[in-house]
């Protein structure tokens, strides 16, 4: 007994076993317990080898129990090897941070290890001869291939996006062909893209080999967007360029990082044809931004008298070149605008407006609030309110601000470009809202967000701040004790 466990084939054959089984008890969640545990158990094969002169790599016909044992141990070694070099490249993969990504690369190399390792258990373990057995597979490979050609195509195409890494799992994208999406899976035949309307989009890796793609998060998430306009030439250019850029400055959904650009592309005597082009931070902000830069845009030219212009396919005919422009919003204009009074009575309105004075203030000038006057109504320019030193919420045309009550942490406001405001007077406004408890509750409700209850939500938690807490201050500032 003791002389059996001596032999070399012996130990060999009780070191693969042994190597087996220590893999199995590692289980699947330690992989590097595992790669260590098979190269341990190869090495240690394989100096057992070299120290008793066996080679692996010749074969020897078997013709008693001793060559059984030897072909047992050489197919023990060669099953050590492939699975330590696969324990490496699967490890290797998980390291370097790319798991998921180079998925078909990994199972490309995988399936190479298997291939090699069992033609070599073939030739040098059971004595079969690997040419004539390749040579039939070349042909039998040659007749697969005709039938699997868009198959493979789409295969090798897999493999070269992701040896090429035009995109990673997570990505958004955008396609020549209209597509768009964020990549949620990559396989051996296609690619798998969530769209903005929640569905999955598979298409074949060889589509998306020949056509043209942009990756829209890199190099990071921010993203430009642009909103084309047209208007009526009543006023200068200069003056319309910068009515719309402090519009666009009152925006809370839009990146600060990036200021936001007008661009005059063309003027004729019909229209002044621009492009409002800004930032967000994430792809996904992008119809939101669009939508509340358009609101604040709309409202800062009825405020300011600039009328949009009809588009170049109209057939209506206009003159629009002698249309006299429209006459700037009056206090009553805006008060009828804003859904706070939407069921104020006009009498009640007009008692408000007539108690309204026009206000100017330059960029970086503060709005003084408290005292006279109760309220505010923006007619143009941006305004941000601030708790502190911390920005909270940016104000734009038609938006209303105010100091109903007194406040332990009072909310300042200040200009960020030229602002125009129409200050109601604390006397007209109590006259105009009289025993209406709902009203007031509707107006502090709506102070500060009268058309975007979620811009301010939305903004805080862009910037690190508790927007809950900052809400409830602010309900908590204009309620009536």
């Amino acid at each position: 007994m003791r002389d059996l466990l001596l032999s070399p084939l012996v130990q060999i054959v009780l070191l693969g076993m042994a190597g087996i089984i220590t893999w199995h008890l590692q289980g699947r969640g330690r992989p590097t317990a595992r790669l260590v545990t098979q190269i341990a158990f190869f090495v240690a094969m394989t100096a057992v080898l070299v120290a008793n002169d066996i080679a692996p790599t010749q074969y020897q016909p078997v013709n008693s129990g001793s060559d059984y044992l030897l072909a047992t141990a050489k197919l023990l070694w060669w099953m050590h090897l492939s699975w330590a070099t696969i324990g490496f490249v699967r490890i290797y993969v998980v390291l370097d941070g790319r798991p998921r990504e180079a998925r078909m690369l990994q199972d490309l190399i995988v399936a190479a290890v298997y291939l090699g390792v069992t033609l070599s258990i073939l030739a040098y373990v059971f004595g079969i001869a690997i040419g004539t057995l390749v040579a039939t597979s070349g042909i039998i490979a040659i007749i697969l291939g005709l039938a699997l050609q868009s198959t493979l195509n789409d295969l090798f195409s897999g493999l070269a996006l992701t040896l090429g890494r035009p995109y990673g799992i997570g990505d958004w994208i955008l396609l020549s062909d209209g597509t768009e999406g964020r990549v949620v899976e990559n396989t051996w035949r296609s690619t798998h893209i969530l769209t903005s309307a929640n569905n999955v989009v598979v298409l074949p890796n060889s589509y998306l080999a020949k056509i043209g793609l942009t990756n829209v998060s890199r190099p990071d998430e921010s993203h430009q967007v642009m909103l084309p306009l047209r208007i009526r030439p009543t006023h200068s250019p200069g003056f319309v360029l910068e009515a719309l850029r402090k519009a666009m400055l009152a925006s809370n959904r839009t990146d600060r990082d990036h200021p936001p650009v007008v661009v005059l592309k063309r003027m004729d005597a019909l229209a002044l044809d621009i492009d409002l082009l800004f930032h967000v931070a994430h792809n996904a902000e992008r119809v939101a931004a669009r939508n509340e830069i358009a609101d604040l845009v709309y409202r800062q030219c009825q405020a300011m008298g600039i009328a949009l212009a009809l588009p170049e396919t109209a057939t209506v005919l206009v003159n629009d070149a002698t249309a006299a422009p429209p006459a700037p919003q009056t206090a009553e204009d805006l008060l009828q605008s804003s859904p706070v009074f939407e069921h104020l009575e006009r009498s009640g309105i007009e008692t408000i407006a007539r108690g309204a004075r026009l206000r100017r203030f330059e960029a970086g000038d503060p709005l003084p609030l408290g005292g006279a006057p109760a309220l505010m109504i923006v007619r143009s320019g941006a305004v941000a309110g601030l708790q502190g030193e911390n920005e909270g919420v940016r104000l734009g045309s038609g938006e209303l601000l105010g100091r109903l009550g007194d406040a332990d942490e009072p909310l300042d406001f200040k200009a960020l470009t030229e602002v125009e405001t129409f200050e109601i007077d604390r006397q007209a406004l109590e006259t105009a809202l009289g025993d209406r408890p709902a009203l007031r509750t509707t107006l502090a409700n709506h102070i500060a967000w009268p058309t975007h209850p979620a811009k301010a939500e939305s903004h805080l938690e862009h910037n690190g701040k508790s927007p809950s807490a900052f809400l409830r201050t602010i309900q908590h500032r204009f309620r009536r004790r």
